[in-house]
């Protein structure tokens, strides 16, 4: 009879981050914040030895479950950096026809005179991402990957056209760089 070893991966911890399991959630804490995420404890296991995090799959081993381990690696290394270094995405304000007003208020992105409109358009942030714009440059910042992307894809999806030629109506938010670690000051 032969038992078969369960199937695992390790992914090293840097220095001044934690990550524990809390209530079916994984959540690790460091420098630049706390980030979470569900977790499937009944799927894997997650076990913190000294400077190593090392996920143990409960299941046998095959294609799809190796699968399941490697993208659970990533998610759980995006999570680490998050809380280590954060993560920026930018985006830029296009206005060929009218000045557009980009503001950060309100837990949010306020466009004003968006193509001449009256009522300004207003973008939310999710998770504790935080905006900052600059002229017509804005910069997403925050430790969660997932949550900057999306603030990024609303800010892009505030300002769709339609009914208007996209080839002649370019003015919009468009994302200029996807969101990455953050560089280290």
């Amino acid at each position: 009879m032969s038992t078969e070893e369960e199937p695992s991966a390790t992914l090293p911890l840097p220095k001044g981050v934690r990550v524990a399991l809390k209530e079916g959630r994984v959540v690790a804490e460091g420098p630049k914040g706390k980030v979470s995420r569900p977790f499937p404890e009944n799927v894997l296991a997650l076990t913190v030895e000294k400077e190593t995090l090392r996920l143990t799959l409960r299941l046998p081993a095959r294609k799809r479950t190796g699968a399941l381990l490697g993208t659970w690696k990533s998610h759980l290394a995006n999570l680490v950096t998050g809380a280590q270094q954060g993560f920026e995405a930018r985006a830029k304000g296009v206005a060929a026809h009218f000045p557009m007003k980009l503001s950060a208020r309100d837990g949010g992105v306020v466009i004003e005179n968006f193509l001449g409109e009256k009522h300004p358009r207003r973008s939310s942030l999710v998770g504790g991402t935080v905006a900052t714009v600059q002229g017509e440059e804005i910069l997403l910042e925050g430790p969660d990957l997932e949550a900057v992307g999306q603030s990024a894809a609303n800010l892009e999806r505030a300002t769709h056209i339609r009914n208007y030629d996209p080839r002649v109506f370019q003015d919009g938010i468009y994302i200029t760089q996807k969101p990455r670690p953050k560089e280290a000051a």
